[in-house]
């Protein structure tokens, strides 16, 4: 007699973990340290990036403001005011006497009165003169300040390039070196029909035990 079939199913489920390498990785420059937790990077302390960084923050609004306001106190500036003064006083001077002055007077031609209109004349267009020159090394400092921040401002983010590509490294290296496991699995299985298969099976082994019982009654 036959009985009904059984059918069964699993299921399964793995779930998996990944496990970065620990790695630090370095130069002269930068250090980056690699955890499963993500990726730190520093600069090295006293090398140049690290002492241009800092000096860059700083110094940064000081020398914004010297762009946006020049100014000829700075030293070099002085310097060069000093020098253009000194020596416009003492050409103007030598010009003046060997070309005016002293020819003029050696033919009893010219007046002290008119020699000191000369001086005074002279002295105006030294006056006019520097206020030029002033104007120029204002202009020439507004100009060193921006080449300077140009210069500066592209040394700090190349710092973070080197910054950035050396980070990317470490990283590499710990996917590199991750270890991946699996863990949690599971498997679980349904059977239908066992009960009442076994109970047919009991019913044919006794079926004639039972008629003959049934029969002598």
């Amino acid at each position: 007699m036959g009985g009904k079939s059984s059918s069964s199913t699993a299921q399964t489920q793995t779930h998996s973990n990944t496990t970065l390498g620990n790695t630090t990785t370095s130069n002269p420059y930068v250090t980056s340290t690699t955890t499963n937790n993500g990726t730190t990077s520093s600069f090295t302390p006293g090398s140049a990036f690290d002492t241009l960084n800092t000096f860059m923050n700083d110094n940064m609004s000081g020398l914004l403001q010297n762009y946006l306001t020049p100014s000829i106190d700075d030293p070099t500036s002085q310097a060069k005011l000093s020098s253009f003064t000194k020596n416009l006083n003492e050409e103007s001077q030598k010009s003046l006497e060997n070309n005016i002055i002293n020819p003029l007077s050696n033919r009893n031609m010219i007046r002290s009165s008119q020699a000191t209109d000369l001086y005074n004349q002279q002295q105006e267009n030294i006056n006019d003169s520097l206020a030029d020159y002033t104007m120029e090394l204002m202009a020439s400092s507004q100009e060193n300040a921006a080449a300077m921040l140009s210069n500066l401002m592209g040394m700090y983010l190349n710092g973070y390039n080197v910054i950035s590509n050396n980070q990317a490294q470490s990283l590499n290296t710990s996917n590199a070196n991750a270890q991946k496991d699996s863990y949690g699995t599971a498997t679980t299985q349904n059977t239908q029909g066992d009960t009442f298969d076994r109970y047919m099976n009991w019913v044919g082994t006794n079926a004639s035990l039972l008629g003959g019982a049934l029969t002598g009654l």
